[in-house]
């Protein structure tokens, strides 16, 4: 059997990982400043984290949701407590499509409706309903085809007032990235936030916050959006939450009220999925973290600011996007071929920075050095 060839892959094998360090089967070491997709959150193979992980495993590694597992009770604790929103309730998956599905699904059971809102550039899974709500028609196969989806432009705040207006009733929820990572790192502003928290509230919709990406820390605070100063009703998170294994969530304003098997799932919130996004919560608030994702974030921003050869920096605290003109289309590529540094991207031509929470700033400027030699090829 040969493996089904979706992905392109770089001739590069990793075979050990420590911090934002990795290195490859030849040796090679390399700067990580993507985390496999925001995944590491707080450094590869962190000792507190592989020695939760291994204690859990000698005790009981699964059991299903059909019996009392205290660990799921302990980590919607801890993470009411991180996230400042102590009283939402936690439900627990395994990825971040699977939690935006079952935010949406929870959001229609709420009001009964079907219709939902998404924004140009947005990225918000695989899944049947999720990637319809993905801007991506290449990945939308027909049976997901669905016109219950209603794109509008991001941050245009008009358009957003006229489809309230049209569809006021109809409308379910509105599902928004605070940054799109795959759209190229583009902030939804202040005022966009606090408009969609106001029509849902005038409207009964669902506010819908996309964090899988853009929130446990990654910015400075714990969920991205917060930044706006109002609340969303469901915020949906995966990625740095388990720090490489799988687990997701999605956390559920007190409104929501459950009722038994309106959602569900077999391996979300089992034991090593919890021990592991404990453990991550745990070294986030040890090590202070956010503070440090702000700190070095804004230093980063600061100093790439300055290279006359880059068109435009967005972000916020370690989640970076350096907009590139045409003609420099190769530094991605040179920073991990020549410089040993691992980045992500952005069509068209943006490199997205997605490092551990816990990045060092000799690290941060072990990058820039080698992104101005990148740059000259």
């Amino acid at each position: 059997m040969n493996l089904f060839d979706v992905y392109p892959l770089n001739d590069i094998e990793i075979v050990k990982a420590s911090g934002s360090t990795v290195w490859d089967a030849q040796g090679q070491e390399y700067l990580d400043l993507y985390g496999g997709h925001a995944v590491i959150s707080i450094g590869h193979t962190h000792p507190h984290y592989v020695k939760r992980l291994t204690d859990q495993l000698n005790k009981v590694g699964f059991y299903s949701n059909s019996v009392k597992i205290p660990l799921q009770v302990q980590l919607a604790e801890k993470l009411g407590e991180v996230s400042g929103k102590t009283d939402y309730q936690l439900f627990l998956c395994n990825s971040g499509a699977e939690a935006n599905e079952n935010a949406l699904k929870l959001a229609s059971f709420y009001n009964g409706r079907k219709k939902v809102i998404a924004f140009t550039g947005a990225f918000h899974g695989r899944t049947s309903l999720a990637v319809s709500a993905t801007d991506n028609p290449k990945i939308i196969a027909p049976v997901n085809s669905t016109d219950h989806i209603v794109f509008l432009p991001f941050n245009d705040e008009d358009a957003l007032k006229k489809a309230f207006a049209d569809f006021g009733g109809e409308i379910s929820s509105v599902i928004i990235e605070g940054i799109q990572g795959v759209g190229g790192i583009r902030e939804a502003s202040v005022s966009f936030l606090q408009l969609i928290r106001t029509l849902c509230d005038q409207y009964d919709a669902v506010y819908i916050a996309d964090s899988v990406q853009c929130g446990y820390g990654r910015t400075g605070q714990f969920y991205s959006h917060d930044y706006a100063g109002v609340n969303a009703d469901v915020y949906t998170m995966a990625k740095g939450m388990g720090n490489g294994f799988p687990v997701a969530g999605i956390s559920i304003s007190p409104k929501f009220k459950p009722w038994h098997s309106m959602l569900g799932t077999t391996f979300g919130g089992n034991h090593l999925a919890c021990a592991a996004a404990l453990a991550v919560l745990e070294i986030m608030e040890q090590d202070h973290l956010m503070e440090n994702a702000k700190n070095i974030g804004d230093y980063l921003i600061a100093e790439l600011r300055k290279i006359e050869e880059i068109r435009e920096v967005r972000g916020r605290g370690l989640m970076i996007g350096i907009d590139l003109p045409e003609e420099l289309a190769q530094v991605k590529k040179n920073l991990l071929f020549k410089q040993h540094i691992f980045t992500g991207e952005a069509k068209p031509n943006v490199i997205r920075l997605l490092p551990a929470l816990n990045l060092s700033k000799e690290q941060a400027d072990q990058f820039l050095e080698n992104f101005k030699i990148a740059i000259k090829g």
